[in-house]
C-alpha cells in the first residue's frame, strides 16, 4: 500500500513555519464543517479570470487549497503555478485532502513567466482549474490576461490568481471577472472560520460571502 505523501515528511516544528507568507492559516486535515460549494466553487469560477486578495487576517492559501480539493473531489484536474520562490508546504496541503500526485506544480521565475506557463496549461484543455500564485506585487500584462480569459472561456476552465494584496490595493485589471478577499477569524481555541467575500463579481454582483471552519495547526490559538 502506498504511503500518503504527508506521512513521509514531518510537519514544521515552529508556529512561524505553519503560516504561509500571506499570514494565512494552513489547515490540518479536512474542514471541521465541510462548507457548501456555493459561490466559491468550480461551477461559479469556470470560464473566468478570478483574483483572490488578502483580508485583515489573511487566509489566501487556505481558501485556494480548499478550491483545489473541491475540484479534485469532483474528478477534475487542477494545476498550480508559482511565480515566487515560496510554495505551499506539501504535507499540510496533502493533509487537507489534496492529491499531490495528481497536482502538477510549476515554478516560474516571475509573474510574466507564470502567466505564460498558465497559458500553456490552459491551451492543453486538460485542466479545469489553474491557480497562479503571483505573490505580493505580482502583475500580469493586459494582453496576457486577455489570452487567459479567452482560454478559460474556450475550455470552460477556472483561472485563479493569488495576489496576497490587501483589498484596497489595485486589482489586476478590468478583465478580472471576480475579485474576492480571503480572511479568517478565531471562533475558539484551535478553531477558525475562513471566509471569502466578493468585492467584485460581474456575474452575481459583489457582497456575497462563503465560509468554512477549520482546525488551526498546533500552536495557533
Amino acid at each position: 500500500m502506498a504511503v500518503p505523501a504527508h506521512e513521509l515528511v514531518p510537519a514544521h516544528p515552529r508556529l512561524a513555519e505553519v503560516l504561509d507568507r500571506h499570514g494565512a492559516l494552513v489547515q490540518r486535515g479536512m474542514p471541521v464543517e465541510a462548507p457548501a460549494a456555493g459561490a466559491w466553487s468550480l461551477a461559479e469560477l469556470r470560464g473566468r479570470l478570478s483574483e483572490l486578495s488578502a483580508g485583515p487576517q489573511p487566509a489566501v492559501l487556505t481558501v485556494a487549497v480548499e478550491l483545489v480539493r473541491q475540484v479534485q473531489a469532483a474528478g477534475e484536474p487542477a494545476a498550480w503555478v508559482a511565480a515566487t520562490g515560496d510554495l505551499f508546504h506539501a504535507p499540510d496541503v496533502a493533509a487537507c485532502g489534496v492529491d499531490l500526485v495528481a497536482l502538477p506544480v510549476v515554478r516560474a521565475d516571475d509573474a510574466a513567466s507564470a502567466g505564460r506557463a498558465a497559458d500553456l496549461l490552459l491551451r492543453s484543455g486538460a485542466f479545469a482549474l489553474v491557480v497562479i500564485d503571483l505573490g505580493r506585487g505580482g502583475r500580469l500584462a493586459t494582453p496576457l490576461q486577455s489570452r487567459l480569459v479567452q482560454l478559460a472561456r474556450r475550455h470552460e476552465a477556472a483561472v485563479l490568481c493569488l495576489t496576497g494584496a490587501a483589498a484596497d490595493a489595485p486589482s489586476l485589471g478590468s478583465l478580472v471577472s471576480l475579485r474576492a478577499v480571503a480572511s479568517r477569524r478565531r471562533l475558539a481555541p484551535g478553531r477558525h472560520a475562513c471566509e471569502v467575500t466578493a468585492i467584485k463579481d460581474k456575474r452575481q454582483g459583489p457582497g456575497w460571502r462563503w465560509e468554512g471552519v477549520w482546525h488551526g495547526p498546533d500552536g495557533l490559538a
